[in-house]
Protein backbone atom coordinates (compact mmCIF):
# COMPACT_ATOMS: atom_id res chain seq x y z
CA UNK A 1 0.00 0.00 0.00
CA UNK A 2 1.11 3.69 -1.03
CA UNK A 3 1.76 5.90 2.08
CA UNK A 4 2.89 9.58 1.76
CA UNK A 5 3.55 11.06 5.32
CA UNK A 6 4.25 14.60 5.38
CA UNK A 7 6.27 16.24 8.46
CA UNK A 8 7.66 19.66 9.81
CA UNK A 9 4.37 21.96 10.08
CA UNK A 10 3.48 24.34 12.81
CA UNK A 11 3.08 27.99 13.48
CA UNK A 12 5.88 30.36 12.44
CA UNK A 13 5.78 34.03 12.65
CA UNK A 14 5.99 36.20 9.43
CA UNK A 15 8.86 36.30 7.89
CA UNK A 16 10.03 32.59 9.34
CA UNK A 17 11.09 29.76 7.40
CA UNK A 18 9.96 25.75 7.87
CA UNK A 19 10.65 22.78 6.39
CA UNK A 20 8.45 20.19 5.36
CA UNK A 21 9.33 17.20 4.64
CA UNK A 22 7.21 13.85 2.52
CA UNK A 23 8.41 10.21 3.12
CA UNK A 24 6.97 7.91 0.45
CA UNK A 25 6.72 4.05 1.03
CA UNK A 26 4.95 0.82 -0.25
CA UNK A 27 6.44 0.73 -3.64
CA UNK A 28 9.71 2.26 -5.83
CA UNK A 29 8.54 5.91 -7.05
CA UNK A 30 11.06 5.38 -9.70
CA UNK A 31 10.16 7.77 -12.30
CA UNK A 32 7.37 9.25 -10.15
CA UNK A 33 6.83 13.13 -10.12
CA UNK A 34 6.62 14.99 -6.97
CA UNK A 35 4.58 17.70 -5.84
CA UNK A 36 3.36 19.65 -2.84
CA UNK A 37 -0.14 21.64 -2.95
CA UNK A 38 -1.67 23.59 -0.40
CA UNK A 39 -5.04 24.35 0.99
CA UNK A 40 -6.73 27.39 2.73
CA UNK A 41 -10.07 27.19 4.29
CA UNK A 42 -12.62 27.72 2.50
CA UNK A 43 -10.72 27.63 -0.80
CA UNK A 44 -9.46 24.92 -3.27
CA UNK A 45 -6.44 22.96 -3.35
CA UNK A 46 -3.63 24.84 -5.00
CA UNK A 47 0.08 24.02 -6.49
CA UNK A 48 2.56 24.79 -4.74
CA UNK A 49 5.92 23.43 -6.29
CA UNK A 50 6.85 20.23 -8.23
CA UNK A 51 9.79 18.21 -9.46
CA UNK A 52 10.34 15.47 -11.98
CA UNK A 53 12.28 12.38 -11.12
CA UNK A 54 14.87 13.61 -12.65
CA UNK A 55 15.76 16.98 -10.72
CA UNK A 56 16.04 18.56 -14.12
CA UNK A 57 12.77 20.31 -13.79
CA UNK A 58 10.95 22.10 -11.18
CA UNK A 59 8.07 24.30 -11.03
CA UNK A 60 6.47 27.12 -8.62
CA UNK A 61 3.69 28.88 -8.18
CA UNK A 62 4.10 32.22 -9.10
CA UNK A 63 3.33 33.35 -5.33
CA UNK A 64 5.96 31.21 -4.17
CA UNK A 65 8.88 31.51 -6.20
CA UNK A 66 11.95 32.76 -4.93
CA UNK A 67 10.74 31.72 -1.66
CA UNK A 68 10.12 27.87 -1.24
CA UNK A 69 12.36 25.38 -2.94
CA UNK A 70 11.44 21.86 -3.79
CA UNK A 71 14.20 18.83 -3.27
CA UNK A 72 14.39 15.67 -3.30
CA UNK A 73 15.97 12.31 -2.79
CA UNK A 74 15.48 9.53 -4.95
CA UNK A 75 17.50 7.21 -2.48
CA UNK A 76 15.22 7.85 0.41
CA UNK A 77 12.00 8.51 -1.11
CA UNK A 78 11.21 11.79 0.18
CA UNK A 79 10.84 15.02 -0.97
CA UNK A 80 11.38 18.77 1.13
CA UNK A 81 9.59 22.28 0.71
CA UNK A 82 11.84 24.65 2.14
CA UNK A 83 9.89 27.40 2.92
CA UNK A 84 11.48 31.02 3.82
CA UNK A 85 10.32 34.65 4.32
CA UNK A 86 6.81 32.92 5.33
CA UNK A 87 3.63 35.33 5.21
CA UNK A 88 0.15 34.76 6.65
CA UNK A 89 -1.34 34.02 3.25
CA UNK A 90 0.77 31.18 3.21
CA UNK A 91 -1.25 29.37 5.70
CA UNK A 92 -2.86 26.65 4.50
CA UNK A 93 -2.87 22.79 5.03
CA UNK A 94 -0.27 21.34 2.83
CA UNK A 95 -0.06 17.73 1.00
CA UNK A 96 2.82 15.95 -0.71
CA UNK A 97 1.60 14.11 -4.34
CA UNK A 98 3.20 11.77 -6.35
CA UNK A 99 2.31 11.22 -10.13
CA UNK A 100 2.81 8.65 -12.82
CA UNK A 101 2.81 9.05 -15.51
CA UNK A 102 4.49 12.38 -15.24
CA UNK A 103 1.94 14.86 -15.54
CA UNK A 104 0.94 16.67 -18.67
CA UNK A 105 0.11 19.68 -16.48
CA UNK A 106 1.94 19.98 -13.17
CA UNK A 107 -0.13 22.42 -11.42
CA UNK A 108 -3.51 20.10 -11.38
CA UNK A 109 -4.59 17.85 -8.12
CA UNK A 110 -6.15 15.26 -10.46
CA UNK A 111 -2.50 14.61 -12.47
CA UNK A 112 -1.36 12.84 -9.18
CA UNK A 113 -2.18 9.48 -7.94
CA UNK A 114 -1.48 9.25 -4.12
CA UNK A 115 -1.87 11.96 -1.62
CA UNK A 116 -0.58 12.57 1.98
CA UNK A 117 -2.55 13.20 4.44
CA UNK A 118 -1.18 16.62 4.96
CA UNK A 119 0.34 18.78 7.77
CA UNK A 120 -0.75 22.26 8.76
CA UNK A 121 1.24 25.50 8.56
CA UNK A 122 -0.06 28.70 10.31
CA UNK A 123 1.99 32.00 9.58
CA UNK A 124 1.40 34.56 12.21
CA UNK A 125 1.54 38.39 11.66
Amino acid sequence: QVQLVESGGGLVQAGGTLRLSCAASGRTFSGYAMGWFRQAPGKEREFVAARTWSGRSTYYADSVKGRFTISRDNVKNTVDLQMNSLKPEDTAVYYCAAAWPPPVVYTTPREYRYWGQGTQVTVSS
